[in-house]
């Protein structure tokens, strides 16, 4: 918006506090909107997408998979991060066959979203994809992930529950749902196969 002027901060230096493999944890000093200072920390993160697969039959694919920072298995849409130079497309077609060995011949975009914009960086692009084809999933090396299908209602029942906690499948969800009410609208403009793995 035009109008947030009186609401941005201006970064004035910073400095790398770790840089791992894929995040850099940062601290930065910034100008407040009233001219006063303070310091932000936050991690720095590349992005990633998430894939809202839709199966013919009107369920839809998933999979469970062990979330180390909470210690939890959680089920959530495939999802992974961005790698350098690829597209947020391509993204998505690669981790789509790489975590469920599925492929697709139509893709959406859905939108982005900012999963913990209070310390970090990372958006994430949800994407729509349906005409699907089963194949072999070609998981990471240390990846383990169980392909989970489910129906729209089943899932919403354990959103409804409280048993799904994950925000990028939970906005995900909530964007289908509006979808199949006729309350959002997807464009199905983005044909193509997954790139070469």
């Amino acid at each position: 918006m035009s109008d947030d002027a009186h609401l941005v901060e201006q970064r004035l230096g910073g400095q790398t506090l770790v840089e791992g493999g894929f995040l850099e944890l940062r601290k930065d000093a910034v100008r407040l909107p009233d001219g006063s200072r303070a310091t932000r920390e936050y991690i720095r993160h590349g992005g990633a997408v998430a894939v809202v697969p839709l199966l013919d039959d009107g369920r839809v694919v998933l999979v469970r998979q062990y979330r180390y920072p909470v210690a939890k298995v959680l089920l959530e849409w495939p999802a992974g991060k961005l790698d350098a130079g690829e597209t947020q497309l391509g993204c998505a077609m690669r981790e789509l066959e790489e975590e469920t060995g599925y492929r697709a011949s139509e893709w959406a975009y859905g939108g982005e979203i900012h999963n913990a914009a209070a310390y970090s960086s990372e958006s994430i692009w949800i994407w729509f994809a349906r005409g699907l084809q089963a194949g072999p999933p070609r998981l990471d090396e240390g990846e383990f992930v169980e392909t989970v299908l489910m129906t729209v209602r089943e899932l919403d029942a354990l959103a409804l529950s409280g048993a799904l906690p994950d925000v990028k499948t939970q906005i995900g969800l909530a964007w289908l749902l509006r979808w199949k009410a006729g309350e959002f609208h997807l464009d199905w403009g983005c044909k193509g196969a997954a790139p070469a793995l």
